[in-house]
């Protein structure tokens, strides 16, 4: 169970008016990362494996929380908010991914960790591509979830096509200037929800709870902003990333992880170009929100990975 006096209050975070969710076993911890503070969520076995979780959007942390009990007897396991998102700090400035996984690391590192498997997915995924580029030295390997990874495995046009259009029409939609605040302003419910209920394989994976705790997270203090930032810098993003190929391919050891009905159908064949110790996975009965829908397959996949790895 989680200790009550390890647990801070609601004054320690940033986000001050956004209720904490606790998960027994875990701890909320902040960090001051580079300047910015982030929120972590950590427990499991201190002297284990550490493991580094990062979820997307809509999503918190939270993503991870039917994930980590299933890890937690083996490994040191840290799910961390991305800035702004969740109960991490929204900073002024970029969102492109090497900025953002920069600061990762960083809260990585203050929380006493210096060597860690990583695995993410969504917007996560972006940001751990990126940091993987930059500091492979401290990773032991890097597991992605079914993202569209700027400049890496998501496309180059947003297809028209009805039947596949509804998957990625968002990433042009966040682009816009202004328009996206003024429709989703008051109405985050109703966004996120369409995402959680539409990309999953079960509509019921999501209850009203998880839909009103990820709303309210995107609609506290700058939350918005900070999500549709991490579209609007998607470029900047895919820039920094082929600057960094260019010098140099990911030699860490990669595990895609693709669903049966996610976004991106093969997520090893489209790192490997770039990753050539890269190995993958597809999760049965699973749509976008791959540890959600199927968690026990997902913390399988990730504890044979890093045996594999050991």
């Amino acid at each position: 169970m989680t200790d009550p006096a390890a647990t801070p209050h609601l004054c320690d975070t940033p986000v001050r008016d956004l209720p904490l969710d606790d998960l027994d076993g875990f701890t909320h911890r902040w960090v001051d990362a580079g300047g910015v503070r982030l929120h972590a969520v950590e427990g499991g076995q201190p002297t284990g494996p550490a493991v580094v979780l990062l979820a997307g959007f809509p999503q918190t942390w939270r993503a991870w929380r039917k994930v980590m009990p299933g890890l937690a007897g083996r490994f040191h396991v840290i799910a961390i908010d991305l800035p702004g998102q969740g109960h991490s700090e929204r900073p002024d400035g970029s969102y492109d991914t090497h900025t953002i996984a920069a600061y990762v690391h960083a809260a990585v590192n203050a929380l006493g960790v210096s060597t860690y498997w990583l695995a993410a997915h969504d917007i996560g995924a972006w940001v751990a591509f990126s940091l993987a580029l930059k500091h492979q030295s401290q990773l032991r390997g890097v597991a992605l979830l079914d993202a569209g990874i700027p400049g890496i495995t998501l496309p180059d046009t947003i297809p028209t096509d009805p039947e596949v259009a509804w998957k990625t029409w968002h990433f042009a939609f966040h682009l816009v200037p202004d328009l996206p605040e003024t429709l989703l302003t008051g109405r985050e419910r109703a966004y996120v929800g369409w995402f959680l209920k539409a990309k999953t394989l079960s509509p019921d994976t999501f209850d009203d709870a998880d839909i009103e705790q990820y709303a309210a997270a995107i609609a506290a203090d700058g939350g918005l902003r900070a999500s549709l930032a991490y579209y609007r810098d998607a470029a900047e993003s895919a820039r920094r990333n082929h600057e960094a190929l260019e010098r140099q391919h990911l030699t860490v050891p990669v595990l895609g992880i693709s669903s049966s009905h996610g976004s991106i159908p093969d997520m090893a064949a489209s790192i490997r170009p770039w990753a050539g110790n890269t190995t993958g996975v597809v999760v049965p009965d699973a749509g976008h929100f791959i540890p959600d829908e199927q968690p026990d397959a997902v913390a399988a996949a990730l504890s044979g990975f890093i045996a594999q790895g050991d």
